[in-house]
Parts: C-alpha cells; sequence; structure tokens
C-alpha cells in the first residue's frame, strides 16, 4: 500500500479484513456474533484496532485487565487443556507481523496493568501513578497512550463490567482534548 515497507497501515488493513470476514459470518449465520478479544489493558492503551479485532456485538473481556485474563486462562486450564497452553506461554503479540511482540510498542503489560490500576481505578494523581509504575517516563507514556485512546473506546462494543470503573459508562473522558492533564505531578 503506497511507497516504503509495510508498516502500522498495512497492519491495520489485515485486523480489519479478520473482522469483515468475522462479522459476514456471523451475519450468515442468522443468530451467530462476533465477540471482541481485547482486555481492559489492551483497551486503556489503544492497542485494538478500529473496525478490525475492536469489531463485534460484545467484549467479555474489556474489564479484565491483562493479568486476569492471564489467571482465568490458567484457571480453565487447571483440570485439562481448554485453551492451548501455546497461546498462554508465548509473549503477548497482536500477531499481525512476523515475530511481532506487544512489548515492541508497549512497556510491559505489568506496569501497564499497575498504571491502569492507579490511574482508571484508584484515580491517583500522576505522581503516584508514576510511583506506582515505577518509571516516570513509562508512566508518562502510558497516561497519554490511556488518554488519547479515548475516542476507540467510545467506539467499542458493550462489555462485561467487573470492576468498580469499567470504560464506557463507568468511566468517561473527553474524547477531543488537548492538555488537559496536569503534567507538574509527574
Amino acid at each position: 500500500m503506497g511507497k516504503g515497507s509495510p508498516d502500522l497501515a498495512e497492519q491495520n488493513l489485515q485486523a480489519r479484513a479478520r473482522g469483515v470476514i468475522l462479522m459476514g459470518l456471523a451475519n450468515k449465520s442468522h443468530r451467530g456474533f462476533v465477540l471482541t478479544t481485547g482486555n481492559k489493558s489492551e483497551l486503556a492503551v489503544g492497542y485494538c484496532t478500529l473496525y478490525g479485532d475492536m469489531c463485534g456485538a460484545l467484549a467479555p473481556l474489556a474489564d479484565a485487565p491483562k493479568r486476569l485474563v492471564y489467571d482465568l486462562a490458567a484457571w480453565l486450564n487447571s483440570d485439562r487443556e481448554v485453551i492451548p497452553s501455546a497461546s498462554i506461554t508465548k509473549a503477548p503479540s497482536a500477531e499481525l507481523k512476523p515475530d511481532q511482540k506487544d512489548q515492541d510498542d508497549l512497556p510491559p503489560y505489568d506496569q501497564v496493568d499497575d498504571a491502569l490500576e492507579a490511574w482508571v481505578q484508584s484515580r491517583l494523581e500522576p505522581g503516584r501513578v508514576a510511583r506506582a509504575v515505577g518509571d516516570r517516563a513509562t508512566a508518562e507514556t502510558l497516561l497519554d497512550r490511556m488518554d488519547w485512546s479515548e475516542f476507540k473506546r467510545r467506539q467499542a462494543p458493550p462489555s462485561i463490567k467487573i470492576s468498580s470503573k469499567a470504560f464506557g459508562v463507568g468511566r468517561r473522558m473527553p474524547v477531543a482534548k488537548a492538555g488537559w492533564r496536569v503534567r507538574a505531578g509527574l
């Protein structure tokens, strides 16, 4: 697509093509619908593709941080393998390019989840979020991504609320905003 080597634009097209195919199959089945796969950590930082992995009728994991998703997978597999163990043991990946890992673009999910807990759930000030994350620059990056990604969350399908601050009705932020968060606390 265009000049240059494949980049995020082509990766997003791949995710969107998959979404269209899944929606078509659900429509063809007359009673089917697509479940989106994004969890709260991914939605928090916008690590999801509009009209791609975000398309669907319900987002069952949208209020579950990445840590909880892995805990649920381990629990489901405690008696027998329900989820392929390779899906649980490999590094998280959007799988939109060869050898891709989420950590190529994001801090480790432990830090994402710590920032998510501090900023969204506990509503801590930016300086306290930085202490929770353990690194000021990483916290700033995560807060920027969380703030910037509101427009994507507004377009996400409904989720099952399991926390005190689910995205959507549980926490609404302005979509268009510039510099509203005080940075002096960091």
